[in-house]
């Protein structure tokens, strides 16, 4: 979808659809989101799921399989769930961390400048302590001197959030002793482990309100979205293929430069061609009137224009579509670019121009400008100030 809610494309299983496949299935009603129609696809565990579910359908239609779509679906769902519930997905990367998250060693420099420049740092995850505890001490235990474990790091550790209902309900904030859990008293203290809780006795504990607090979350909907829609939070967004989408960005310049003046160029073909349609009916109702040869003999020419016009049309967007296909293979060999879809922003796109502050690949990319830098947005032009 492009940022306008527009289906630009599509696949059945891994077949890719048809602009008119298209435009019969999506173009005749305005797509509302929050139905049981649509699933939205914004967390990296979805991308299993959403590839799980078109490669049966694959594999059904290469059979001539009959298929229930809707409870095909409903069933891959519900295993995901279970495999979460159960520890499926879980207990396998506790097993053997290195195996499935990589180790950023620039990460815990990061935090020490922004804890050395005054700064307080809270972790909020919705993952339960023991798995917290696991991915963190991979992440950050022995990486400093100065910080014996990765709880040093942090002002706050508060885990089982609920985000993004964090945001919006007054649960209270517990405290973690052990296998116990009992109600928390503020201020926070380095080292506990706090559980649930809630925006508005976060920010007391923490003694800091509103856009003094930079909140970096890598979920649209459960980090971004909600935290600016119900605090005044600023926001960074973690984009992990961001990296990918620059290197492709930077390889696909010439195919864009390219496009761009083949939108142009149709730009004044179709100028002209309206130019043409107008002298050619103008020509036409004078032939009708007086029956005068020369406006027969315009009209006659203007037709000839105009089919020349229209064939030119015709290879100007079959040399756009192909340089857009190639542009896209770049970024994904399926969807193309996570954050446009043809000359638009991607709805995906739109809500992170919207709701994140800043985005970046990671967390350590900061590592790079002063704690207390303050990035600024370049001059937003509308249409009329092009």
């Amino acid at each position: 979808m492009n940022r306008f809610k527009i289906v630009r494309r599509g696949f059945h299983g891994l077949r890719e659809l048809t602009r008119e496949e298209l435009r019969a299935l999506y173009y005749d009603k305005k797509i509302r989101h929050k139905t049981a129609r649509y699933h939205w696809i914004d967390t990296l565990y979805g991308l299993s799921e959403a590839c799980m579910y078109a490669v049966v359908i694959e594999a059904f239609g290469q059979r001539k399989l009959k298929l229930r779509y809707g409870k095909l679906f409903t069933d891959i769902r519900e295993c995901i769930d279970e495999a979460h519930r159960d520890g499926s997905i879980l207990d396998p990367v506790m097993k053997d961390t290195a195996a499935f998250i990589e180790r950023d060693p620039a990460l815990a420099g990061t935090l020490h400048k922004f804890r050395s420049a005054g700064k307080k740092l809270f972790l909020l995850t919705n993952s339960r302590w023991a798995y917290t505890r696991c991915l963190l001490s991979y992440l950050l235990d022995d990486a400093l001197d100065d910080y014996p474990s990765f709880q040093h790091y942090f002002d706050a550790l508060i885990v089982s959030a609920k985000k993004p209902s964090f945001f919006q309900d007054s649960s209270p904030m517990m405290e973690r002793r052990g296998d116990k859990l009992v109600k928390a008293t503020l201020p926070f203290e380095r080292g506990k482990i706090y559980e649930g809780g809630n925006l508005r006795e976060l920010q007391k504990a923490l003694g800091v309100t509103g856009n003094r607090v930079l909140y970096v979350g890598d979920h649209i909907y459960g980090d971004m979205l909600r935290s600016k829609k119900d605090s005044a939070w600023r926001t960074a967004m973690v984009i992990q293929e961001l990296e990918a989408e620059v290197e492709a960005h930077q390889n696909s310049r010439d195919d864009v430069t390219k496009l761009t003046q083949l939108y142009d160029s149709r730009n004044e073909l179709e100028n002209e061609l309206r130019h043409y349609q107008q002298r050619l009916k103008k020509a036409s109702r004078k032939s009708r009137r007086n029956g005068a040869h020369a406006a027969e003999a315009d009209a006659a020419r203007f037709k000839q224009r105009i089919g020349v016009i229209r064939k030119q049309l015709k290879e100007s967007d079959e040399s756009s579509q192909q340089l857009q296909r190639q542009a896209d293979q770049r970024f994904h060999p399926y969807w193309g670019s996570l954050l446009k879809e043809g000359g638009e922003l991607s709805l995906f796109g739109a809500q992170v121009d919207e709701y994140a502050c800043v985005y970046t690949s990671r967390v350590s990319n900061f590592l790079s400008y002063s704690p207390q830098q303050y990035f600024r947005s370049p001059h937003a032009l509308m249409h009329h100030e092009l």
